[in-house]
């Protein structure tokens, strides 16, 4: 497991979480119960902090990082991610927040000051723009989002399913 502490920060990393020894997390970060972080990604809490719920999973190549605090921004952005979040491959989510229950499709942006409400299903390659907030109960999908469509009660089970199958696959890795 790559982590580095940051200055006096030290990463805070439950014991059943799963780091991949070929992904990163730096400074004050801290990683919920039964999270994932897979292969390249880089979790870097170095200017500000990074909260990463339970059940979650950072799949390969995602970039997670946050603002630092300046006088434009007295308190900067940090990143607060909730429990059971999906986020697909190569995702950049930079000083937002997200709630409980969302997935994040692949190679998506998420900028700073945005909020992601839970039972959110954001397609991939979608660009949440600074400050935007998206409503719960929506897939959301362009650049950049646009609200498309209610979800479907398959589509809301998904993300108790995503999270589960993710909680299993880093068990294996433990074999």
């Amino acid at each position: 497991m790559a982590t580095r502490s940051y200055l006096s920060n030290q990463p805070n990393i439950a014991k059943s979480a799963y780091i991949d020894q070929f992904a990163l997390v730096v400074g004050d970060v801290c990683i919920g119960e039964d999270s994932s972080i897979w292969p390249f990604s880089s979790v870097r809490g170095d200017v500000n902090s990074i909260s990463i719920g339970d059940r979650t999973n950072v799949q390969d190549g995602c970039i997670l990082h946050v603002t630092h605090k300046n006088k434009n921004c007295p308190e900067g952005y940090r990143l607060t991610i909730g429990d059971e979040v999906t986020i697909g491959h190569k995702v950049v989510l930079h000083g937002c927040e997200i709630a409980n229950q969302v997935l994040i499709g692949m190679g998506s942006i998420i900028l700073d000051d945005a909020y992601v409400e839970e039972h959110v299903l954001i397609g991939a390659g979608t660009i949440v723009t600074a400050g935007k907030r998206l409503e719960s109960g929506y897939l959301w999908y362009g650049a950049p989002a646009k609200k498309i469509r209610k979800l479907t009660q398959e589509e809301l089970d998904w993300f108790s399913y995503s999270a589960s199958h993710y909680v299993k696959l880093k068990n294996n890795y433990y074999i």
